[in-house]
């Protein structure tokens, strides 16, 4: 892990340094960063690994712009031509390019060669006027054609290969996760950044437990810290029915006869629109059956956003954030410290903790597989999608994210097709849909094969291959808004743990 001392506040950076065997001859990039609930992130500090640039900062709606001004040229091989220096003067042969460049750049990074020549055909050579010494750095193209070489200080040239060195930028800001970015293009826009709350599981020096290295749902590698379970539980004799966490109240049901030396299985359970822990705890359909299998049932409160069902001092409703909807609150983050807490006090194990919910909790549910696929090893949701607008805000898990969807085929409430909704004045929603949230799903735990009909219930079908060893199903049901197979939903998620 990086450190990189305060900078002063830019905007735009310029390359001012390198040391390393390939060029950068020219790079952009432009972006957002942005939280887990898809709000923009000011002032979050940009360094690169590879590359020394200028400070930079993000400004107030979280966009950067980085460009180090000089005009990018896509690197391939030019196939066909050789190239030989000998007393500063570059010698070229079997050239037949319509436009030739010719750049050179010293070992600091600074461009200090750059000449064009129309209709180029056969032999041709150039002195290179470059005043630096020692070793540099040339970029032949040739009608968008390139080849980078690192010439050396006695005239020898080495190829440097198809492509140029881009920045690795690290992405800072206090209580977040360091979170690190690969540029692949020279020249890349409409690029997001989601950082995550800091905790120590998140690859710090302070974790235990073994680090896996994946690759995401979205494409991308991500590294996370697979937890160790406790061989005993000595000390953790919590028993308490409720805690308080970030000032919310969470209740806990333990199964009959939990001696607590034992690491069990945990399950959340996220309650409705409209209602709480505490009479969620008396009316899942789940947690019972996870009880009596074992499993710690948890049920955590949502908050309460104002404009919900209405405006004015009595309108309002408990609810989730799940981006950009329904309440302003950083459930992500509430979340994580109500899991670190449990894992603290009580004999779970970390490695088999699930969630679930109905309505907006099984939205909730859908955003946590999201965000939260470092702490939850799978999910079982029942009548609400993802949203549109998570998925395009950047829904990556850090791992393939097993789940199981329950949707009733007549939810007009949470539109089984897929609808626009503005539950919260303000604050509109776009639901996927029960077959487009499968699908994406599907996409992002890269599944492939044929699906799977009627399995594990009659109306359910799943994808059984899907990256890590994930499954993505959805159990279509006979009525509306109505929750899952409780039964059906345990037994799938207790067969997935982190690894």
């Amino acid at each position: 892990m990086l450190n990189f001392s305060r900078w002063s506040i830019a905007w735009s950076v310029a390359v001012l340094g390198l040391s390393l065997s390939a060029p950068s001859f020219g790079w952009s990039i432009f972006g957002t960063v942005k939280n887990t609930m898809g709000q923009p992130l000011a002032g979050v500090e940009i360094g690169s690994s590879n590359i020394p640039i200028a400070p930079a900062y993000t400004a107030e709606d979280g966009s950067f712009s980085l460009i180090d001004g000089v005009s990018s040229i896509h690197d391939v091989h030019c196939v066909g031509v050789t190239a030989h220096v000998m007393d500063n003067v570059l010698y070229l042969e079997n050239v037949n390019a319509r436009s030739l460049k010719v750049s050179m750049m010293d070992a600091l990074g600074k461009v200090v060669f750059h000449q064009s020549f129309p209709q180029v055909h056969g032999n041709f050579s150039l002195r290179l006027k470059a005043k630096s010494h020692g070793p540099k750095f040339l970029r032949l193209s040739m009608d968008g054609n390139n080849q980078s070489y690192h010439l050396l200080g006695n005239g020898t040239l080495l190829k440097t290969g198809e492509g140029t060195a881009l920045p690795f930028l690290y992405f800072i800001k206090d209580g977040y996760a360091q979170q690190g970015y690969q540029m692949s293009q020279e020249d890349e826009t409409g690029v997001i950044i989601t950082m995550v709350p800091a905790t120590n599981t998140q690859g710090s020096s302070s974790s235990s437990g073994s680090q896996v290295t994946n690759s995401s749902a979205g494409g991308q590698s991500s590294t996370y810290v697979v937890p160790e379970v406790p061989a005993n539980c000595s000390g953790k004799t919590f028993r308490d029915a409720s805690i308080t966490v970030d000032g919310r109240k969470v209740n806990i049901k333990y199964p009959d006869g939990y001696p607590g030396n034992k690491p069990v299985p945990m399950l959340f359970n996220f309650h409705p629109i409209g209602s709480n822990a505490d009479t969620w705890a008396q009316q899942s359909q789940i947690a019972p059956v996870a009880l009596a299998d074992g499993a710690i049932a948890v049920f955590p409160d949502g908050t309460m956003h104002p404009g919900m069902f209405g405006s004015g001092p009595q309108q309002g409703s408990n609810a989730w954030n799940v981006g950009p909807c329904c309440t302003t609150a950083d459930d992500v983050t509430f979340i994580r410290h109500v899991v670190d807490e449990l894992i603290e006090k009580t004999c779970v194990d970390p490695t088999r903790i699930y969630a679930s919910g109905y309505s907006m909790g099984s939205g909730f549910s859908n955003y946590a597989g999201c965000f939260l696929a470092d702490k939850f090893a799978a999910a079982a949701p029942s009548a609400m999608d993802l949203s549109q607008e998570a998925v395009d805000a950047g829904c990556k898990p850090v791992r393939p994210f097993p789940i199981l969807n329950f949707r009733g085929t007549g939810d007009n409430f949470v539109d089984y097709r897929g609808a626009k909704s503005e539950v919260v004045t303000g604050m509109p929603i776009t639901f996927l849909g029960a077959e487009a949230n499968f699908n994406e799903w599907a996409k992002m735990d890269k599944c492939t094969g044929s699906i799977t009909q009627n399995k594990p219930l009659n109306g359910c079908k799943m994808y059984e291959n899907c990256a890590g060893g994930a499954k993505v199903g959805v159990c279509l049901l006979d009525g509306g808004h109505v929750e899952m197979e409780p039964n059906t939903a345990w037994n799938f998620l207790k067969q997935f743990k982190l690894q």
